[in-house]
């Protein structure tokens, strides 16, 4: 089986302003996400949700700035890390990752173990 990344990107705004009750649906439907992947076959190895970009430090060269570098409507705001049997069960998975603000991205982890 490989891994494969999915990256959660969503409108950090939607957020702030959402009712507790909307959190909670989200944090509902997280949860039967990871319940999901197993369902379909898949291995869920980890994830974590990210503080807001407002707490991110971007370092490029020499030069360390406070925040994002780029500013975007939608931002990467947590990841689940699956083990899945190729690219079109891991698509099959991340299509029920909950993104209620936003989308996933699918990115197969590059195996540099040589053998």
């Amino acid at each position: 089986m490989a891994e494969y990344l999915i990256l959660i990107y969503e409108d950090e705004n939607a957020y702030a302003t959402a009712s507790p009750e909307v959190f909670q649906q989200v944090m509902e439907a997280h949860t039967r996400f990871a319940q999901q992947i197993e369902e379909k076959g898949g291995k869920l190895l980890g994830g974590n949700a990210l503080q807001p970009t407002s707490t991110a430090t971007t370092i490029r060269g020499d030069i360390v700035t406070d925040g994002p570098f780029a500013e975007t409507k939608e931002a990467l705001g947590g990841y689940y890390l699956i083990e899945a049997h190729d690219l079109d069960q891991a698509l099959d998975i991340a299509k029920l990752c909950p993104a209620r603000f936003g989308g996933v991205e699918v990115r197969p982890i590059m195996d540099l173990s040589g053998g």
